[in-house]
C-alpha cells in the first residue's frame, strides 16, 4: 500500500509540475499577455502548465481563449473555469475555444481538473 501511495505522489509531482514558461522558453514568473485585436488568445497546455498563464483583456472586447494541449506528459488534459461553470477536455494537438465574458471588470480563473495548473483572465 505504501508503495502505491509513493508511486502516485511521485507521478502527481512530475505530471503536474508547477513551473511556468515565459515567452522565449525561459522558466520564470507567469507570462502576462494582452488580448490580440482579433480577441483570440492562444494558450498552450503542456508539461509546464498553461502558457500564457495570465491574460489581460479590455472590458467590452469579445475574447476567446484557444487552448491547445501539446503533450501527453501533463495533467492539463482539460481546462476548468469555475466561475463560469465551464469544463472542456483538451484533446492532444486540437484547439479548443472558450469564450470569456468581458462585459464587466472581473478576474476569471482557469485550471486543470486537478487544480495543479492555474491561470487567469483579467478583464479591466
Amino acid at each position: 500500500m505504501r508503495t502505491s501511495i509513493a508511486a502516485l505522489l511521485t507521478f502527481t509531482f512530475f505530471a503536474c509540475n508547477h513551473s511556468v514558461a515565459a515567452p522565449g522558453g525561459e522558466s520564470g514568473p507567469a507570462a502576462t499577455v494582452a488580448a490580440a485585436s482579433s480577441g483570440v488568445i492562444k494558450v498552450t497546455a503542456n508539461e509546464k502548465g498553461y502558457t500564457p498563464s495570465s491574460v489581460t483583456v479590455t472590458k467590452g472586447q469579445a475574447t476567446t481563449l484557444e487552448f491547445t494541449r501539446t503533450t501527453d506528459t501533463t495533467c492539463a488534459r482539460d481546462v476548468v473555469f469555475p466561475d463560469l461553470n465551464i469544463k472542456k477536455d483538451l484533446p492532444l494537438n486540437t484547439p479548443v475555444s472558450v469564450s470569456v465574458p468581458s462585459d464587466e471588470t472581473h478576474t476569471y480563473t482557469f485550471q486543470c481538473g486537478m487544480a495543479m495548473f492555474r491561470g487567469s483572465v483579467l478583464v479591466k
